[in-house]
């Protein structure tokens, strides 16, 4: 007779989590570049919340899940007068930040918006800084804000350079409920051991699928999902502060583990240390709320537009070519049923582009998709891939974004071939870009603050010293309505 029984010893804690707890507890950020950078990740983050106070469908899960429930010592949601528990406070400024798919971006083996953690950060530090005014000690600074910001910036950007999420068909918000647990336990007074606990929860929390981001299922959710993960991540970090134990081989047990369970057997491949290097590198969306991969194509269109604006019942063909992440994730025929479904169209993005010579938000809209010049644009684009747009993509080197449009007329003419490699918020023209990106704050702030208030705002993230030196607290304050 023979009796199995599984070997009841316990591990110490997989060394992936314990590269992300010793680096939240113990790594010091020394890059000015990075906090510079993170000023201005802070200001257009807010500034994207604010504009999406605009749109109902983001507002109505806005608030309370109980209506008129009082929270002591609660959380500000900017632009609101909301005062809210940190779990459901980190849900509201996340989806606000994240709503129009306008906020900062990362693009490697995996996708993802680094600054949808600050709904986490800001909730959990508002928070803590009540709380801790209230037992007679100091509030939370900005500069542990942006310290916080720069390594949920770190942590994401880094496990996504060489691990694809999305080929496993989960979505990159795993990596927003990753870094947000670890920084915002942190921010609590977490200890190591509680972050790796809180950390190790992340893992055997289960992922979303990427359902709501494609073809045919593109939906709402897409737009709210960041939120949900920076939410739960603060979650997990409140009970593991509180006690609640983790589980050490969460990513490497046999059979029950996350790398068995939802990555086919692989491990994370993490191919540089933590520092500050994401941060630095961030890319911004500064002239349109498209998803990234169709930025220069936009710009491309755009630069056309003057070109074919009266000739557009005369193209007969529009050749669009792009690298391979684009057409896998928002390249689109047939129908598009809502703005979810058009901002992650490649095609529609750049039809918009040609037809209107600009792009913004409300082109999303089913007053404007009802424009049957869009779909007849469609329906003449062809789709292709350039093999060195593809390779530069992935380059460290470049982390290029290239797009190509060219038209083709039924007379036989065509327009040149225009290229844009790097679009306006990559770091190669960063010069360019942050006089745009402070204009386009100010302007989206323009949705509930005076102008003067929307200058003073922006005048506050660019004096560094001086937000540093601010209380949370006090900066959440600026921002009720």
């Amino acid at each position: 007779m023979s009796s199995r029984a599984e070997l009841n010893i316990r591990p110490p804690p997989d060394p992936e989590i314990v590269a992300i707890t010793d680096y939240v507890v113990d790594y010091v950020i020394e890059s000015d570049l990075a906090f510079n950078t993170a000023c201005y990740v802070l200001m257009d983050a807010i500034g994207c919340a604010f504009l999406a106070l605009r749109f109902p469908d983001c507002c109505r899960l806005l608030g309370p899940v109980v209506p008129g429930t009082i929270v002591p010592l609660g959380v500000r949601v900017p632009g609101t007068r909301f005062v809210l528990d940190p779990v459901k406070g980190a849900f509201d400024i996340g989806i606000l930040i994240r709503w129009l798919d306008y906020n900062d971006t990362w693009l490697a083996a995996e996708w993802g918006h680094p600054s949808d953690n600050l709904g986490g950060i800001l909730a959990t530090a508002d928070f803590v800084s009540r709380r801790n005014l209230a037992l007679g000690k100091p509030p939370l600074t900005m500069g542990e804000v942006l310290t916080a910001m720069i390594k949920a910036h770190e942590i994401q950007g880094v496990m996504a350079l060489e691990n694809s999420f999305n080929r496993v068909g989960l979505d990159h918000v795993a990596l927003v409920k990753l870094a947000t647990a670890a920084v915002t336990a942190r921010l609590m007074g977490g200890c190591r051991e509680e972050i790796v606990n809180a950390v190790s929860q992340v893992w055997i929390d289960g992922q979303c699928l990427r359902t709501y981001r494609h073809a045919p299922n593109t939906g709402s959710r897409k737009s709210w999902a960041a939120g949900d993960a920076t939410s739960r991540g603060v979650w997990l970090a409140l009970i593991s502060v509180d006690g609640e134990g983790g589980y050490p081989s969460a990513l490497t047990a046999g059979k029950w583990g996350f790398y068995d369970v939802s990555y086919r057997g692989d491990r994370f491949s993490l191919p540089r240390p933590y520092g500050a290097y994401v941060m630095e590198n961030i890319l911004f969306k500064v002239a349109f709320p498209a998803e990234f991969h169709a930025q220069t194509a936009v710009e491309c269109a755009l630069i056309l537009h003057p070109h074919v604006r009266d000739r557009l019942d005369s193209i007969r063909r529009i050749v669009i070519t792009t690298q391979e992440p684009a057409i896998r994730i928002i390249s689109k025929r047939g129908p598009l049923h809502n703005p979810a479904d058009r901002d992650h169209c490649l095609q529609y993005m750049t039809a918009i582009g040609l037809i209107f010579g600009e792009l913004n938000a409300g082109h999303y809209r089913d007053d404007i998709a009802s424009d049957p010049r869009i779909d007849q644009l469609r329906e003449k684009m062809e789709v292709i891939e350039d093999p060195d747009f593809s390779r530069d993509y992935l380059d460290p080197a470049k982390r290029s974004i290239a797009n190509a449009v060219q038209l083709f007329y039924t007379d036989g003419s065509h327009t040149e071939k225009v290229t844009v490699e790097y679009p306006l918020g990559h770091p190669r023209r960063r010069e360019e870009a942050l006089p745009l990106l402070v204009n386009k704050c100010r302007e989206n702030l323009g949705e509930r603050l005076s102008v003067g208030q929307a200058a003073a705002f922006t005048d506050l993230c660019l004096d560094r010293k001086r937000l540093e030196a601010m209380a949370v607290n006090e900066f959440m304050e600026l921002l009720v309505v």
